[in-house]
């Protein structure tokens, strides 16, 4: 027996709803305590624990977050517009985590980790500038979350 499309779409946005919540649970725990946290322990130390943090974090279980969330949205997005309906919920969320997650990441924060973990960025420079953009991805991410939220509150069966 065949899977109907649409219920294909219903899980897909609900594995999207539970990817992007981590991201945003992960993205808030940055910024509100960890961060915090670091500059607590003076810049060297905080530079040190914050290096081995990012070469930590780089794991299958963030990439599939990180990289699951737009993309089972817009699969969610395209299996609803496949069975007929209106998918615009579902295309906005993958847009936003596309561009408030994964755009940011690679053009801000990556960059900033980059330059931290080769010296040639300071603490006192990184902290500031990186969790403001961290904070960004978490508004972003929550974003995600009340819009698949308001996919599936929408969805009529």
């Amino acid at each position: 027996m065949l899977i109907p499309v649409i219920s294909i779409a219903l899980v897909l946005t609900f594995v999207s709803l539970a990817l992007a919540a981590s991201l945003a649970g992960l993205f808030f725990a940055f910024s509100m305590s960890v961060i915090g946290g670091l500059n607590e322990l003076g810049a060297d130390a905080a530079s040190a624990a914050m290096r081995s943090i990012n070469r930590r974090i780089l794991n299958p279980w963030l990439f599939l977050a990180f990289l699951g969330t737009p993309l089972s949205a817009l699969a969610a997005g395209i299996m609803t517009t496949i069975a007929g309906r209106d998918g615009f919920w579902l295309y906005l969320a993958a847009g936003v985590s596309f561009v408030g997650s994964f755009l940011v990441t690679a053009a801000v924060n990556v960059p900033m980790n980059n330059a931290l973990e080769a010296g040639t960025l300071s603490w006192g420079d990184y902290a500031p500038r990186w969790t403001a953009w961290n904070t960004f991805r978490t508004l972003t991410s929550l974003a995600v979350v009340a819009l698949l939220g308001v996919a599936l509150f929408l969805w009529r069966g």
